[in-house]
């Protein structure tokens, strides 16, 4: 059974022959193939060689293609900054008022340069590995998210505590905006898709405001996959105890989540339903972690889900690009001899 299929298994409710392993490490893997992340984001063939390399290396099921967490809010015309060995990263918001609302237009995401650097390094590995591996093409921020960065953070907050019909005009625009990327990469080939919404999480909002300003936009990022005949998967930071039962009913098919939230309550709430991936600390086991402390918790999670064949291991996170390799060896071997 290869990795494709091993997920493809998991993701249907079926045994595998062994727990698969989907990794998010886009930094790491950019790293270990000696690509400054400047390189990694505009050169889709640099990008692409570093997911293959991680890919063979590891011996790994399947990949997270990922390359920050900036693509849609630039697009839109927020700020973005561009560190030569770091992810971009956004300084500030677009719309210091709802004044310059009616200043965001509509567009066409496909004429965007780094939307098509994104496009194509899908393209290229899905290309490469055919049905070998499980090609995870991750379609950045979802609604939520992306008007987080709009407003900026702090004013986004304080926007939803009296929230106007101004909310509603933002989050309907972000909505094209995740849902045009979700069309595109549909285009490439790849066997999954997925929207990161981390400030929808418990940590920063309510479970109200999650089912009121979140739930209903991820309902619809989860429609346009499945018009497009593939599966999706969200995924949110932090711990998402709250939430669990919600998150659900986006009709989501699984979800990926961080290492905060309780593997006995992700079990019980997703265990026979739905698929999980994740959710080893990336930080604190993986990169920081001894080998013997990896074992353990990947053990753990291993025995959490003895029952269930809905399981795809993975961090709970992006990997830290100073991850030690032979942590990952550890937790794929732990999870290959369970």
């Amino acid at each position: 059974m290869n990795g494709f299929e091993r997920i493809q298994k998991a993701l249907n409710g079926e045994w595998p022959d062994k727990r698969p392993v989907m990794l998010h490490n886009f930094m790491m893997a950019s790293k270990e193939a000696g690509y400054s992340m400047k390189e990694f984001r505009e050169n889709p063939e640099m990008a692409a060689d570093a997911f293959i390399q991680s890919i063979e290396k590891y011996d790994l099921d399947g990949i997270l293609i990922d390359i920050d967490t900036t693509l849609l809010a630039g697009s839109i015309g927020v700020s973005v900054d561009y560190p030569e060995h770091e992810p971009a990263r956004i300084p500030s918001g677009l719309l210091k008022s709802w004044n310059q609302l009616d200043e965001l237009v509509e567009f066409d995401l496909s004429k965007n340069e780094r939307v098509q650097k994104w496009l194509e390094t899908c393209r290229l590995v899905k290309k490469y590995f055919g049905n070998e591996k499980f090609i995870r093409g991750n379609c950045d921020q979802a609604p939520f998210s992306i008007a987080s960065m709009v407003r900026g953070t702090e004013n986004w907050m304080l926007d939803l505590m009296v929230p106007g019909e101004e909310v509603e005009k933002l989050l309907h625009y972000c909505t094209t905006v995740s849902i045009q990327f979700i069309e595109l990469m549909a285009t490439t080939g790849v066997d999954m898709v997925s929207n990161g919404d981390s400030p929808a999480g418990p940590e920063l909002i309510s479970p109200e405001m999650f089912r009121q300003f979140a739930l209903p936009y991820e309902k619809k990022l989860v429609e346009v996959a499945h018009a497009q005949n593939l599966p999706y998967v969200n995924h949110i930071c932090g711990n998402t105890d709250l939430i669990l039962e919600d998150m659900l009913e986006t009709g989501t098919d699984g979800l990926e989540l961080d290492y905060k939230t309780d593997i006995h309550k992700i079990f019980k709430v997703l265990g026979h339903k739905k698929l999980f991936i994740g959710n080893i600390d990336p930080s604190g086991v993986l990169a920081m972690g001894s080998k013997q402390l990896v074992k353990q918790k990947t053990q753990q999670l291993l025995d959490a889900y003895r029952e269930s064949p809905r399981l795809v291991i993975n961090a709970g996170c992006a990997i830290p690009p100073n991850t030690p390799s032979e942590n990952i060896r550890e937790m794929i071997n732990t999870t290959r001899d369970f």
